[in-house]
């Protein structure tokens, strides 16, 4: 693949975006300088070093360790303009103004390098207008990028070229965005706020008239809106307050200021919400201020109330009978959403609608096919489906029709009726405008594949949208066994892929006989083995559920064996003869990260969370997890002058103990749960690619297992030190009684059992402890009570 080489970027503007910008950066090992003007007072750099140090703060976290922020070089215009010219991209992220961009512009040109893209990270200002203050030589290398917030976080980015961007340096960026930074790249045309704030805000607008008519509280519309209805789980009013009600506004003028009721025949609902006003002259900004829709107050939820001005305790949930609707087939769903008589299923019923309309009415003039505008949708403002692929499911002409009555009866925001090519011709034919030939692009009048540049060869299973042509992973290769818990499986005839099939990949007794089968099979006729699952998560550990009857049935025996069975398949897949790779996406957890933790190396997605979390359910990790502390504090130890292993073991002990889960796989590593051969992946869908190749690479450098050798634990004499920690906390209040005693069982494993300082033992004999301590716990009433609370709640409960 020929990428284009960005050895470093400088990122114009410290505030919010700007600074959260050069975090993600620096979370993907890109090299930054982030730009700000000279204070006034005290330290030039003084508003950049704000900013870093604000980043240390922000939750959700938007560096994978707080301690990175330090990697982010400070700069400002007046002392560093040098700089610019070391850099390959600059990403302009300084406040929404048309002039103060414009101005910057001028000031900067002369010291960007000849062969540097630039970029305008704004959430809806024109492009073209902003290019036309670049000199000539700069305006071929310059388009629009938009991050959406929090940048870590969100998938989508769009790039917006003007008429004079160069196609292949928008190529060459997209490439970048892509696989440098994990993004999901759509190209928006110059038009306001592009695609997904075009299509999303206006939606939230088009909301908040619809919960004006029908009387409803913005705590029931979270409750729909959110989870229920496939979107993010915020909802629609506690996202704006995550965005910011101040950005929200910003957005929405820009609509009033760019768009007028012959461009935009759905101008009449632009109007700023009342409550919106109220908001922002209270300086109640959403989360940023601690106000907005809501506000915490202790742990009460409360939201604002426009009559009185006033918070008002929140919590008010949907009627219960939506709920059952929106859990029906698409079909059926609209239907009865259409057909119901209540304000909050005709309430649901029109969000949608204006949202199918709207869509429909701008698709030509905002996107090149119906695809850009879903994904948009999906990687922007977090729907499970675009509004096309809902509407596709849903049956595209009965859906139309319902659209078309509602116009014509006055009921849709807009009296502009859908496009022609809705009701005739390929759309209507094809029942909709994604299909296995590509999606509708309404100016070509064709559907068009996908746009292929050599990065996506990386994404041998891309998300794909309802309607698409491609083949699903589950679908994919040659299987080599398939049953409902695990499926076997190779794509190249040289590395076989295991993929689990049950409820949150949990690792079962029958998922332990399919990894024994897979190894004995990898090692007969392939070079390594890959454990991979196509979608989230990686594992969420073992199924507990599944052991229970066996439990009830058998007793405590039938725990024991399922327990030594999944250590042994632990150390099969450790000591295989070929290569075993882990692909980590999402939560690896308890017998989820033993499983990565046992193989040969990992791959892991930069959003992944690993960690031991039995803790919460009353247990300890007892396939293998404490045993892989107490051998890699011996390891650690092994490459030190200080042979002292408690200090080794402390991290380990401490994040079992207190069910500590790394919060990104840069933060996993800190915590010893990813080593630093193991590789981090900024794309997710890049992960099967990577650690196909990395299986490949390990068989070809002639890949032995390690030896199966003794090493030593801290002791009886550790143990106590620990022991005494722990009285502190539990005589302090700090800890339950329980909790003291899952630790201690904890520590005593750890350390190796009663044993002196530097005993040498073997994994074998720890994993007994572990086994025993395990067993111990399931018997115990606090740790039951635990369990079916959590298999009851989904909650964990603290006793």
């Amino acid at each position: 693949m020929n990428r284009f080489q960005v050895k470093k970027v400088a990122v114009l503007g410290a505030g919010v975006m700007g600074a959260q910008i050069a975090a993600h950066l620096v979370n993907v090992k890109v090299p930054v300088v982030l730009f700000d003007l000279p204070a006034k007072e005290g330290p030039k750099n003084g508003i950049v070093t704000k900013a870093v140090e604000g980043l240390k703060k922000l939750k959700p976290s938007p560096l994978g360790v707080p301690e990175d922020a330090s990697l982010i070089q400070q700069a400002n215009y007046e002392e560093h303009m040098a700089l610019l010219g070391e850099c390959d991209l600059i990403i302009e992220a300084i406040a929404e103004r048309m002039d103060w961009k414009l101005d910057l512009y001028k000031k900067v040109a002369p010291h960007i390098a000849t062969h540097a893209i630039v970029a305008s990270n704004t959430s809806g200002l024109s492009i073209t207008k902003l290019s036309e203050a670049l000199p000539d030589a700069l305006k071929p290398r310059f388009c629009g990028i938009h991050f959406f917030n929090p940048p870590r976080y969100m998938q989508l980015v769009e790039l917006i070229p003007t008429p004079t961007t160069d196609a292949t340096i928008l190529d060459q960026l997209e490439t970048f965005v892509t696989s440098g930074l994990g993004k999901g790249v759509v190209r928006a045309k110059d038009t306001p706020n592009f695609i997904a704030n075009r299509v999303g805000i206006s939606g939230m607008l088009g909301t908040m008239r619809e919960v004006e008519k029908f009387g409803l509280t913005y705590d029931v519309v979270d409750d729909l809106t959110g989870k229920k209805m496939g979107r993010a789980s915020s909802g629609t009013f506690r996202t704006a307050d995550v965005v910011g009600l101040d950005t929200m506004a910003h957005v929405i003028k820009t609509l009033q200021d760019t768009l007028s009721p012959e461009t935009d025949p759905f101008y009449e609902s632009f109007g700023t919400p009342p409550v919106l006003k109220k908001l922002l002259e209270l300086g109640n900004l959403g989360q940023k201020s601690k106000a907005g829709f809501y506000k915490k107050v202790g742990r009460d939820i409360l939201r604002f109330e426009l009559d009185s001005e006033e918070y008002i305790p929140a919590g008010q949930k949907s009627d219960e009978v939506y709920s059952r609707m929106l859990k029906k087939p698409a079909a059926e769903r609209l239907k009865l959403l259409r057909n119901s008589t209540g304000a909050q299923g005709q309430f649901l019923w029109s969000i949608l609608r204006n949202g199918f309309h709207y869509a429909a009415v701008h698709l030509a003039t905002i996107a090149d096919t119906a695809r850009d505008v879903d994904q948009a949708m999906r990687w922007g403002f977090g729907m499970k489906q675009g509004p096309f692929e809902l509407w596709q499911e849903a049956g595209w002409l009965q859906v139309a029709q319902w659209i078309k009555e509602d116009i014509d009866a006055g009921k849709a925001l807009s009296k502009a009726p859908l496009p022609a090519w809705v009701f005739e011709g390929p759309v209507a034919k094809a029942g909709g405008v994604h299909t296995a030939e590509g999606s509708f692009n309404p100016t070509t009048g064709k559907f068009e594949p996908r746009r292929v540049l050599p990065v996506y060869e990386r994404q041998l299973f891309p998300e794909m949208l309802r309607g698409e042509g491609g083949t699903r992973f589950d679908k994919a290769g040659t299987t080599l066994h398939d049953d409902k818990n695990i499926r076997l499986w190779t794509l190249d005839q040289e590395v076989l892929i295991v993929s689990l099939k049950t409820k949150m990949h949990t690792i079962s007794p029958e998922v332990c006989e399919g990894l024994m089968q897979a190894v004995e099979l990898a090692e007969k006729d392939y070079q390594g083995m890959v454990i991979w699952s196509g979608d989230d998560p990686f594992s969420a550990g073992a199924d507990l559920e599944s052991t229970l009857p066996a439990f009830i049935a058998v007793g405590i025996a039938a725990i024991e064996d399922a327990e030594g069975f999944m250590q042994q398949t632990m150390l099969r897949l450790r000591y295989a003869a070929v290569p075993v790779v882990s692909a980590i996406r999402g939560l690896a957890l308890g017998g989820g990260c033993e499983l990565g933790l046992y193989s040969a190396r990992r791959v892991v997605a930069m959003e992944s969370y690993i960690g031991f979390v039995e803790v919460g359910v009353g247990l300890v990790p007892g396939a293998g997890g404490l045993t892989y502390i107490a051998r890699r504090a011996a390891e650690n130890a092994a490459f030190s002058t200080d042979k002292d292993l408690l200090k080794y073991l402390t991290e380990g002990f401490t994040a079992a103990a207190m069910a500590k889960v790394g919060t990104s796989a840069i933060e996993s590593r800190k915590l010893d749960y990813l080593l630093d051969s193991d590789i981090i992946v900024p794309h997710k869908d890049e992960l099967l690619y990577v650690a196909l190749q990395q299986a490949k690479s390990l068989y070809d450098a002639g890949y032995r297992p390690p030896h199966r050798r003794q090493f030593p634990v801290a002791g009886r004499s550790a143990k106590a030190t620990i022991q005494g920690q722990l009285v502190n906390l539990r005589d302090g209040g700090f800890a339950s009684r329980h909790d003291f005693h899952i630790a201690s069982l904890i520590a005593n494993v750890v350390t190796g059992g009663d044993v002196d300082a530097n005993t040498l033992v073997t994994e074998e004999y720890l994993m007994t402890l572990e086994r025993r301590a395990f067993c111990e716990l399931v018997q115990h009433p606090k740790t039951q009570e635990r369990i079916l609370g959590m298999l009851s709640t989904g909650k964990p409960v603290r006793n």
